[in-house]
């Protein structure tokens, strides 16, 4: 993804489970390392931000709830209209992903010729956060768009622990 959650930034399980709660009857899947931790069913790490797939027909109604509940956008280098980031006023910060669902339930990120999806098996994992169901990318795309680029160490932990966890291969550049 394009955008940088800032510095020093942290999200907390009580930032997540407030942001879900804004987000209503939005239909909304958690992405990247909070992802993980919902597909585990705990927190296993600090995260930054919360990276949060969103239907973009959902999008402007979502993003003025959390303008008024003081959230405001970072406006980093890399933001376009369908991946930027929101800072709340504790610290929190969501990194939306907003995505456009195609005649084949395939999530749509950006424009179609870019040839970013979110493909409808990945838009299908079920995880909790807290005592909260939620919805997530699946645990075996996570690792495969883990593997499409080269990892740090939380993404090594991340990989690995969803690979045991769901009885998924390890991808070489993992072991």
């Amino acid at each position: 993804m394009a955008t940088s959650t800032p510095p020093g930034s942290r999200t907390e399980l009580g930032d997540v489970l407030t942001v879900l709660d804004l987000a209503g009857s939005a239909r909304v899947w958690i992405d990247g390392g909070w992802g993980v931790d919902a597909l585990l069913g705990r927190q296993t790490r600090d995260h930054g931000d919360l990276d949060l797939a969103i239907e973009a027909r959902h999008l402007d109604a979502f993003v003025g709830t959390l303008s008024h509940h003081g959230f405001t956008a970072v406006g980093e280098d890399g933001a376009t209209a369908w991946n930027f980031l929101l800072a709340g006023p504790g610290g929190a910060v969501v990194d939306l992903h907003v995505i456009v669902l195609d005649e084949h339930d395939n999530g749509v990120l950006g424009p179609v010729g870019k040839g970013a999806v979110y493909p409808a098996e990945s838009l299908t994992g079920h995880g909790v956060l807290g005592d909260r169901p939620v919805s997530c990318i699946a645990a075996a795309w996570v690792v495969r768009f883990h593997d499409a680029y080269a990892g740090d160490a939380d993404d090594r932990a991340d990989v690995r622990a969803l690979c045991d966890r769901f009885g998924l291969v390890v991808p070489e550049q993992y072991r």
